[in-house]
């Protein structure tokens, strides 16, 4: 019963989980905090992981362990491998000018039929184009520019030099330089952002190919963006879209076909196993409920208790949440907007209800724009943190148009990289094939006329 780990190395945590590589049961589990900001220095990511895998038992037991990962953040290294400057996550927007200049430089349809993405501000490729014109001594230092992920990969394979940085498909496709359609990095782009690209960058692993190995003696997976690493550990397949609720809101669907979206609503990524996973992002969804159940004075489950107590629609009071400017659409600076606050809706409910549906309506935005690109869409998961809430649940199908499937809660990122952890170990061309978890499907009559009103006062934001 040989034991593999995962690892899910978040914007706000490090969670650890230990499986069995050939059934996928759970063994132990462990978790600490990253702290808060945008701005964070890869050591306390390293911290992090030291403290949750001493939660779980340690990891001198396991044979393999992969690492799954926050994307696009920037991490710059000296010479010696030493970190230039705090890396710069995906959430922080300081990069949305430099976005936008790039965009401009070169066209949407170029960087689409490029990289499968138009960039904006979450992007690696943005983040450099700021340090250049910020910081260009920190350019004038950096020797290397890895991923989160890469970086906690690296550390655990002992980090000997910095050629012996690598990265997977999935998270170099959030970079801005890296090609998913031609499996190339693109140094023109590179250096059209950072001003140069005599940079080295990590190598790019297929899905089951070993990074190194530990100290301990434990095969090192590739590794992978976080959305992969939830679609592997879900078993996702064609057809099938992941509607993630965390700090982020993701909807994403494994494709065996790459796409190129010149609108920028859908960023063509790769996935973990050798296909592609076109997504799109909302920078607000989980928070939603937490700050609306703070406005509010109640518990999130007495936000949710509240949200179901209104009526469809909140009565036409609608909330848009761009709470922290937002990405699907691309509006970095726009702010959230309470409107249609009457007598009658003027009361803790209907708030509820629509901080509720507004979420709801900002990922539909988002799967609308996966159809845009021909993507099928047949069986939605819903999953993260956000869809513990009865009310997400119960009303997410009235919102989105579709029956939802929820799986049972689990740290599905940290299962993604304890499964691909499995692969590397056990070898073969796919995954090894470890037991679904329950799942609880919901169904409701669509309500389009929600969608509709919350269209009207979304545009609204940009007056």
């Amino acid at each position: 019963m040989p034991l593999v780990a995962g690892v899910d190395s978040s914007t706000q945590s490090c969670k650890v989980v230990v499986r069995d590589a050939e059934t996928g049961e759970l063994v132990r589990s462990g978790s600490a905090a990253h702290p808060d900001g945008t701005e964070v220095h890869p050591d306390a990511w390293w911290s992090a992981l030291e403290e949750a895998s001493a939660a779980a038992g340690g990891l001198a037991d396991v044979a393999a362990v992969a690492v799954g990962g926050q994307q696009h953040g920037m991490v710059c290294l000296d010479e010696s491998g030493a970190v230039v400057r705090p890396a710069l996550l995906w959430n922080d927007t300081r990069s949305a000018d430099a976005a936008a200049a790039l965009v401009d430089e070169l066209g949407r349809d170029v960087w689409a039929k490029a990289t499968g993405s138009v960039p904006v501000a979450s992007f690696t490729v943005t983040k450099l184009r700021w340090l250049a014109e910020h910081e260009p001594e920190s350019v004038r230092r950096t020797a290397a520019v890895c991923l989160p992920h890469d970086w906690l990969t690296w550390r655990l394979a002992g980090a000997a030099g910095l050629d012996s940085l690598v990265t997977d498909r999935s998270d170099a496709s959030g970079t801005g330089y890296w090609s998913p359609a031609d499996g190339d990095y693109r140094p023109d782009l590179l250096e059209r952002s950072l001003g140069r690209s005599d940079v080295t960058l990590p190598r790019v692993l297929g899905p089951a190919e070993r990074a190194g190995t530990t100290g301990g003696g434990a095969a090192v997976g590739p590794g992978c963006g976080d959305n992969a690493g939830a679609a592997l550990a879900l078993g996702a397949g064609p057809g099938d879209v992941v509607v993630s609720i965390g700090t982020s809101g993701v909807i994403s669907a494994v494709s065996a076909a790459p796409t190129a979206d010149p609108t920028g609503m859908v960023a063509g990524f790769a996935d973990a196993t050798g296909r592609f996973l076109p997504l799109a992002c909302t920078l607000n969804a989980a928070r939603v409920l937490s700050a609306t159940a703070n406005l509010l004075g109640v518990t999130l489950e007495e936000l949710s208790d509240l949200a179901l107590k209104a009526p469809s629609g909140a009565g036409g009071l609608v909330l848009v949440p761009y709470l922290e400017g937002e990405r699907t659409p691309d509006r970095p600076g726009a702010h959230g907007v309470v409107h249609g606050l009457t007598l009658s809706t003027a009361e803790p409910a209907y708030l509820a209800r629509a901080a509720v549906e507004g979420l709801l309506c900002g990922l539909a935005d988002g799967l609308d724009a996966l159809r845009d690109q021909g993507v099928p869409v047949e069986r939605l998961l819903l999953v993260g943190g956000g869809a513990r809430s009865e009310a997400v649940r119960r009303l997410a199908p009235a919102v989105l148009g579709h029956p939802v499937t929820v799986p049972e809660p689990g740290e599905y990122v940290a299962d993604g990289a304890a499964r691909q952890a499995a692969w590397t170990l056990l070898g073969g061309d796919t995954p090894p094939t470890w037991a679904p978890a329950g799942v609880e499907v919901y169904e409701a009559t669509p309500d389009p006329a929600v969608r509709a009103r919350y269209a009207e006062v979304r545009e609204l934001t940009e007056r």
